[in-house]
């Protein structure tokens, strides 16, 4: 790892930065010659001083460049936004990650086409059965499937997406050493061996609530097109669609019945503006025909 990238990873893992408080110290010292250096004049005047002792400790601690130096012998990829590996439309959104920790097969971020898939943790036999009838030609035609390794629609599209020989990628809230839901361990593990699972979060970051949302600008950031397939009406689902519109990306609805809790989210989409989509190819025709 050369030595601008161990320092902005560096500057990543202490706790209680933010992204603008990054992008300050970048602007600055865009090489960080001077991170060492730091004081705290130089971080947000908004930050406490609890959370600025914070940062500065943690910039001179060596457990977390032990825990960064491990990386590597765990096989996670540290991404940078100065990185090629970095995906292309994710660096179009606003205020894109810094960093992305990967694990797996890092080929999948670029050189392919993406598709969203997400929907409710709770859902029923008819989305199931459309995920099953629009992936078979979505994976013929190598669309790489993104959701959020969550239960539910999430897990169903990881799943149908490996079952058909196709890619997938998880993109996680909490860090890679923390998969939840607990259910889904197993399913990530095959994931990051043959596919690929990222986080903005550092590997070892436990889940929180405020990180589920934020995951989701991750998801829709990187793929031209994001396919609501179940979702009630104040679904986390919703803000990932949400991200693709503010990002002018292609929205997709799976249209239901309108006595389902399931169907609400995508029955609202399309009243919107989201395109209603009957089959594979009202999919295809935005991303590729």
């Amino acid at each position: 790892m050369d030595n601008f990238k161990l320092k902005l990873t560096l500057l990543h893992h202490c706790k209680g930065i933010g992204w603008k408080t990054i992008f300050r110290i970048l602007k600055n010292d865009p090489e960080l010659k001077k991170l060492y250096e730091l004081n705290a004049n130089d971080l947000s005047l908004r930050q406490s001083n609890t959370t600025t002792y914070s940062i500065l400790q943690d910039l001179h601690s060596e457990h977390i460049h032990e825990q960064i130096r491990q990386y590597k012998l765990n096989g996670i990829k540290i991404i940078t936004i100065f990185d090629q590996e970095y995906p292309k439309l994710l660096k179009e959104t606003y205020q894109p990650p810094w960093i992305l920790y990967a694990k797996g097969d890092l080929s999948l971020l670029n050189n392919h086409l993406h598709l969203a898939v997400v929907g409710s943790r709770q859902h029923t036999e008819y989305g199931e059965n459309a995920i099953n009838y629009f992936f078979p030609q979505l994976i013929e035609k190598k669309v790489v499937i993104v959701s959020g390794l969550a239960s539910g629609i999430d897990t169903a599209a990881h799943q149908t997406a490996i079952r058909l020989d196709g890619k997938t990628i998880g993109v996680i809230a909490g860090g890679i050493y923390h998969i939840y839901p607990q259910m889904n361990k197993k399913l990530a593990i095959e994931m990051m061996k043959n596919h690929l699972i990222i986080s903005e979060n550092p590997p070892n970051t436990r889940p929180t609530r405020w990180q589920f949302p934020m995951r989701n600008r991750i998801i829709s950031g990187i793929c031209r097109g994001t396919f609501i397939v179940q979702a009630k009406s104040k679904s986390g689902s919703l803000i990932t669609a949400n991200y693709a519109v503010q990002e002018g990306r292609e929205v997709f609805a799976l249209p239901g019945n309108m006595f389902s809790p399931y169907s609400i989210g995508p029955n609202e989409l399309i009243q919107q503006g989201a395109k209603l989509v009957n089959s594979p190819d009202d999919i295809l025709e935005e991303l590729i025909y």
